[in-house]
């Protein structure tokens, strides 16, 4: 196999496929976990195996995610979303939630049954992600069988004598026994899918050791079906996904405000990791900060998005005058966001309470820090080729990615060849990736959605709670209302929206169901909230022309049509007018 070189001074990974094609982060490609130059070759006490000493300041960064960090901030803001999707592979899969009712796969979106009267599964009360339990706590009260409140009996119920329960017959025990270990695998399969790094001490760690148990048939599956590498070890689990390509909607948020990520807060995520890959286990945080301004001075103070140019080009380090002070970087916005991203995947341990605190030491991981990256900057030209080579797979494996991440697969949306390869397994295809992920698949005229109806597998959630959520899904059901097609229209296709439609309709929502102070205030913040919410479950487009188009999917969530035809006015077209009316009329 071709091998090539990551960076300089890094490890040889192997690169492509024996017949020359390549599959983003999984089977076949660049190995999927950083290559990074050997963590043995400085020793403890600081010296190196050929007994010279390291440099003054003992860090020095990855020249693959160096350049990475120059790529993040020469990106417009959305292709520094795709580039992160690419290079780190660390989203989260999303699906719509509750299910129509079931209808003929050649019945379009815009005409069949909807889900608009559906309402959501109720879940049990758990941590925000965290698995489903298996039996209650053991904390919890008993279960009350009378009219009595829980935690005690009614005043005249008579104290019931204690018996033990029938055992179940052989058989149920037998088909008990076997599908346990199934369900186990699907939660650990989904939990992998919603979290692609997982460790035995973070939110999760419920779920690590079901991933571990079954470890061999999860690596199995994820890479005979998506082409994903799994690597567990001891302490954590790293589901290797590849790209989703241009136009993706996928970003990296504050695990604390929910903030987006901008193309400065990813590069310095970036020049940061470069550091942390090969960074002692306790590092001053002033270190930290020293290092990075000597590997990158044109990104100190980088805290807007990056100035007009070609994605992928290295900057040259511009003349002038010095790097601004440590501790003034210390309080960059960007830093901030980066460094908080770190401490959510534990590559980091506490940050210092105040931003200027030099001497606090932080603790590194380097294990979880070399774990993050899975797309190698070295095998592409620039940011684009990188976030293209990454989607890049056969139409097999290409496909079930879309249907295992993405609300819907859109068969206008498709090459040629992944076209043909979805309509030739139109069933078998999503069939397997529903019995994988416990899923529901929806066929439809214009293509397949992998629907969970338990709203687990998804991170943003439709019906949902909150105002923005209520607000969307008004404001998606008026939309479907206005513009969607009518019978014997042509169904194929988006359908465009313009922006003075999308106003009014707020603005009766508004002034309709009310809305909280943050939104009276700014009505722009309520446009720009609900249509990114809109646009990142696949139900809008962005467009040039007409700023958005209404796709297919979006009419589940609408009351379902009214096809019948409209009533002739001829002498012998019967009435419109209902039965009570027209009993009135005959009083």
């Amino acid at each position: 196999m071709e091998q090539q070189e990551y960076a300089v001074g890094a490890t040889r990974v192997a690169a492509g496929r024996p017949d020359g094609r390549t599959g983003g982060a999984g089977r076949g490609t660049a190995d999927a976990v950083l290559a990074v130059r050997g963590s043995g070759s400085v020793a403890a006490g600081g010296e190196a195996a050929d007994g010279k000493r390291p440099p003054a300041e003992g860090l020095s960064p990855d020249p693959g995610l160096l350049r990475l960090a120059h790529w993040f901030a020469a990106a417009a803001p959305g292709t520094a979303d795709d580039l992160c999707t690419a290079s780190f592979g660390l989203y989260p899969a999303r699906h719509l939630g509750a299910a129509a009712a079931p209808a003929d796969p050649a019945v379009s979106w815009w005409h069949g049954p909807t889900a608009h009267a559906a309402a959501p599964r109720t879940r049990e009360a758990r941590a925000e992600g965290a698995l489903r339990r298996a039996r209650r706590d053991a904390a919890a009260l008993p279960v009350v069988r009378s009219g009595a409140k829980p935690g005690r009996p009614g005043r005249h119920r008579r104290p019931e004598r204690g018996r033990a329960l029938p055992e179940p017959p052989r058989d149920v025990q037998d088909r008990s026994a076997e599908e346990l270990p199934d369900a186990e695998r699907r939660i650990a399969a989904r939990l992998l899918l919603a979290h692609p790094l997982v460790t035995a001490s973070g939110p999760h760690a419920d779920g690590f050791p079901l991933i571990r148990r079954h470890r061999d048939w999860l690596t199995e599956r994820f890479d005979t079906l998506l082409g994903y590498r799994l690597v567990v070890g001891p302490w954590h689990a790293r589901l290797c996904k590849a790209g989703l390509g241009p136009g993706a909607a996928r970003r990296l948020e504050h695990p604390v405000t929910g903030a987006p990520f901008t193309p400065a807060g990813y590069a310095q995520l970036s020049l940061a990791l470069a550091l942390l890959v090969d960074a002692p286990e306790q590092l001053p945080y002033g270190r930290l900060l020293d290092a990075m301004r000597a590997a990158a001075p044109d990104l100190v103070g980088l805290d807007v998005a990056a100035p007009d140019g070609p994605a992928g080009s290295d900057p040259a380090v511009p003349d002038g005058p010095a790097a601004p002070d440590p501790a003034d970087r210390a309080g960059s916005p960007a830093l901030a966001m980066a460094l908080a991203a770190l401490a959510e995947w534990q590559v980091l341990g506490d940050l210092p309470t105040d931003p200027a605190d030099a001497a606090f030491v932080l603790t590194v991981d380097r294990e979880l820090a070399r774990a993050v990256p899975v797309g190698p900057p070295a095998l592409a030209d620039d940011a684009t080729d990188l976030i293209r080579r990454a989607a890049e797979a056969e139409p097999a494996t290409a496909v079930r990615r879309l249907l295992a991440e993405t609300p819907a697969v859109l068969v206008a949306d498709l090459p040629e060849d992944r076209r043909a390869w979805l309509a030739e397994h139109r069933l078998s295809g999503p069939a397997a990736l529903a019995e994988f992920l416990g899923l529901e698949a929806e066929l439809r005229a214009e293509g397949v959605a992998l629907l969970d109806p338990a709203a687990e597998l998804t991170d943003l959630a439709l019906p949902g709670t909150g105002t923005l959520a209520q607000a969307a899904l008004l404001l998606v059901e008026q939309l479907v209302e206005e513009v969607r097609p009518l019978p014997g229209e042509p169904t194929e296709g988006d359908v465009p929206i313009s922006d003075a439609l999308i106003d009014g309709l707020l603005g009766d929502i508004a002034d309709d169901h009310g809305l909280p102070t943050r939104y009276l205030a700014d009505r722009t913040a309520l446009r720009r909230d609900a249509l990114d919410l809109l646009h990142g479950l696949g139900l809008i487009a962005r467009t040039p022309r007409t700023t958005w188009l209404l796709r297919p999917p979006a009419a589940r969530y609408a009351p379902a049509p009214d096809l019948r035809p409209t009533p002739g006015t001829g002498r012998h077209s019967r009435p419109s007018v209902p039965p009570q009316a027209r009993e009135g009329l005959r009083a």
